[in-house]
């Protein structure tokens, strides 16, 4: 089976030996994105801001692996706090197509930064 690294611009993640994703013979499997900018900080905004963010950084490692989010078959999307549940629920309506994705969303004490409201990570088919 090939293994491959997927890489983007910018990987925040390289300088602590994170892969934003591998694709593993006819999967991705893609690393947590959370609602950072180009310059690596959270987004303003609040959650919204943030999961609109998660899910084109979440795009963004996709399309580098060949594949999108219609690919997406397992995602686990990570909050702070689950009284935004009814958000996500919200932005997986608007990101995700049926046959909607399996799902787990977990509530966590924290995430890799205090501000970080939110992170998603997926499995995809491959093209």
């Amino acid at each position: 089976m090939h293994i491959a690294r997927v890489v983007t611009s910018p990987d925040p993640y390289e300088p602590y030996l994170l892969s934003q994703g591998i694709r593993a013979g006819e999967f991705l499997f893609i690393s947590g994105q959370a609602g950072y900018g180009d310059d690596g900080d959270i987004v303003a905004g609040g959650f919204r801001a943030q999961g609109e963010q998660a899910f084109a950084n979440l795009e963004r490692a996709l399309l580098a692996g060949g594949s999108s989010l219609k690919q997406v078959v397992k995602v686990t999307i990570f909050v702070t706090d689950m009284g935004h549940f009814d958000e996500v629920v919200a932005l997986r309506r608007k990101h995700f197509a049926a046959p909607f994705p399996a799902d787990s969303i977990v509530e966590v004490k924290a995430l890799y930064t205090p501000e970080a409201m939110i992170e998603i990570e997926a499995v995809a088919v491959a093209r």
